[in-house]
């Protein structure tokens, strides 16, 4: 799997390839490092650990967080406060390596992982899309769940029943996104299509399993 981890930058609108203003998202590109990578000799499977965003340092030049998080990066790489592993990397690394945009020139759709906004405390009409009781006077059912049990047995509301509470911040990943540009200069790749979560927030973004 090809893939490195990004952020969420906010939205633009930029000409194809044909002459067509398209909207798209833009994502930031971080520098990518190979912190370490894993055989299938000696761990069971292949992968690559990336690690994004340093870590700052104390006076004593040593990063401001616990030995053993600090004990898995090698002695001249800079802990980061982020690690993913990628397994099955489609691309020859060693560690210490810095990957970018570059690694998505060529490739035309990718899928998006990340965490989607928050709504909050939602009732059963937003939440999964009921469509409630007559608005008229007295209908006395408006936007109400309504019944979620029996009176007699068993006498108890069962799991996963839709009922209102907490709606979104959950891991989402969105499929088949065309990617419209790659801009290796600025560290910037431009995405046509619903990028899940918040503005600044962290993304994964490889390349698309079902294209």
């Amino acid at each position: 799997m090809l893939g490195l981890m990004a952020r969420k930058v906010g939205m633009t609108q930029v000409f194809d390839e044909v002459g067509n203003l398209v909207p798209v998202t833009v994502v930031r590109i971080d520098p990518n490092v190979v912190v370490a990578q894993k055989t299938g000799e000696k761990d069971g499977y292949d992968a690559v650990l990336l690690g994004i965003d340093d870590i700052k340092l104390d006076k004593d030049g040593k990063p401001k967080t616990s030995k053993p998080y600090a004990g898995q990066f090698p002695e001249n790489i800079v802990a980061k406060k982020t690690v993913k592993e990628f397994r099955d990397f489609e691309k020859e690394v060693a560690v210490g390596d810095v990957l970018g945009a570059e690694v998505f020139e060529g490739i035309r759709y990718v899928d998006v992982c990340g965490v989607s906004k928050g709504k909050g405390f939602q009732g059963v009409l937003k939440r999964w899309n009921f469509s409630g009781g007559r608005a008229s006077h007295g209908s006395k059912f408006h936007r109400e769940p309504g019944s979620t049990g029996q009176s007699t047995y068993p006498g108890k509301t069962f799991k996963n029943v839709k009922l209102p509470g907490r709606m979104g911040r959950e891991k989402t990943t969105v499929l088949s996104l065309k990617v419209i540009k790659v801009d290796t200069e600025k560290h910037l790749v431009m995405i046509r299509g619903a990028v899940p979560g918040v503005n600044k927030g962290l993304v994964v973004v490889r390349a698309a399993v079902k294209r």
